[in-house]
């Protein structure tokens, strides 16, 4: 087992030499340390008139990647999205909730059933514990009018209909720079 020990440089030293091995060890652990740490979170994108990341607001750890092109809200409707997940349990049932606040005031709130356990419309709904979910779908905002400033949405999975059992938790944060219209 190998142990990091962070020691203080003394007066004398201004750096450590490790070798290559050493290095390895330590850039595993960091890579394997965000990839799996929960409250870790992932930038998405920046351009000039959008930023977005998120972060996972449950104390589990996720093997998950999420990414969304264009990152813009300019003169774009539609957005393509790819989800890379790897659940911690069978999905027969999944219910997603959404918040959403827009400078801190609540904006929007819906719940979908995603996954009922009979005659599913999605082919991840039959997706075992421990096997990779890879979906690509489209976002379509042609309704939306995103406002100039911050929101922060919250998407929740539970694995039943009471919302008492969550299998995943994000907190995206979105800064929109300017007025779409």
């Amino acid at each position: 087992m190998t142990v990091l020990n962070f020691v203080p440089l003394s007066s004398k030293q201004s750096f450590i030499l490790l070798d290559t091995e050493q290095k390895k060890v330590i850039m595993f652990g960091l890579f394997f340390f965000t990839l799996f740490t929960s409250g870790v979170g992932e930038f998405l994108c920046t351009s000039s008139d959008l930023e977005m990341s998120y972060t996972f607001c449950d104390s589990t750890a996720h093997a998950f990647v999420f990414n969304l092109t264009p990152c813009s809200i300019m003169k774009t409707n539609i957005w393509k999205a790819t989800l890379n997940w790897i659940p911690r349990s069978d999905i027969t049932f999944l219910k997603i909730v959404f918040h959403v606040w827009h400078d801190g005031d609540r904006a929007f709130h819906w719940k979908h059933l995603l996954c009922s356990g009979t005659d599913n419309e999605y082919s991840s709904c039959e997706t075992l514990k421990g096997e990779t979910l890879v979906e690509e779908f489209d976002i379509k905002g042609l309704r939306i009018q995103f406002l100039k400033g911050n929101y922060n949405i919250i998407i929740q999975g539970f694995s039943d209909d009471s919302e008492n059992n969550m299998v995943i938790c994000l907190n995206f944060t979105m800064i929109v720079k300017q007025d779409v219209y």
